[in-house]
């Protein structure tokens, strides 16, 4: 009988930085998002609570002015990956572009920006609404004000506002636990919950960090010092040469 080699597992955490190659601007950098919508009336419970209308609108605008955005090749090669290695992404993106690149195990940290949820469950994945939705505007998109959940209360985007729990946080330091390769892309590890997980990788693993910027980085990370793409690429490489 013939044995299959069991496949090296990597653990990627991906932040703003990986999809900023694919046209989408970042909510904290300068000229990012926050600047011209803040964030506490935008991405905090107070701020639904306080006109859920703003919130909505803003994800609409959102979820239209990103509707034709492509993966860039660093999520196309993240996903390739998969032919010679298990590979999870532990995004904290709202974006779907990982799975748009083909990426068959993705963890979202901050939610997704394409789903509507109950505002009174809002993890309970039986009030879910995947979009586009028929209905919903000319492109499925843009979610009507008075739209309820089918449990009665207002539709809300699916996202982790500040202030609430990660709830997905605990499957990705499971995962953590379990990486060969631990890889950070576009995001600092002075931002938690990047930090956080980090120090969940087994003792002893590769640890490889991507981002153009200079990073304050411990003396056990590998700073590939470049932009996505090219910075997957580059990692490909440095796994394929060392076995």
């Amino acid at each position: 009988m013939e044995q299959t080699t069991k496949k090296k597992k990597i653990v990627v955490l991906t932040g703003a930085g990986m999809s900023v190659e694919s046209g989408l601007s970042t909510f904290r950098d300068a000229g990012g998002l926050w600047e011209n919508y803040p964030v506490e009336r935008v991405a905090t419970h107070e701020g639904w609570e306080a006109n859920p209308n703003y919130v909505n609108d803003f994800y609409n605008m959102l979820r239209v002015k990103y509707k034709d955005v492509q993966p860039c090749e660093g999520h196309r090669l993240l996903a390739e990956m998969e032919k010679d290695y298990d590979v999870t992404v532990v995004t904290q993106n709202v974006d779907v572009l990982h799975e748009a690149a083909g990426s068959t195990k993705v963890i979202h940290l901050h939610g997704e920006m394409m789903k509507m949820c109950s505002s009174r469950d809002v993890d309970n994945p039986r009030y879910h609404i995947t979009l586009p939705h028929e209905g919903f505007g000319e492109t499925g998109l843009e979610v009507p004000h008075d739209e309820k959940a089918d449990d009665g209360s207002l539709l809300r985007p699916f996202i982790v506002f500040f202030g609430e729990n990660v709830p997905n946080l605990y499957d990705a330091a499971q995962m953590a636990q379990q990486a060969d390769v631990f890889v950070i892309i576009g995001t600092s590890l002075n931002v938690y919950p990047a930090a956080g997980l980090v120090q969940y990788a087994p003792q002893g693993v590769p640890i490889y960090l991507i981002d153009p910027k200079d990073v304050a980085a411990k003396s056990n990370v590998i700073h590939i010092k470049c932009g996505a793409s090219e910075g997957v690429k580059r990692l490909i490489e440095e796994l394929k040469n060392k076995g």
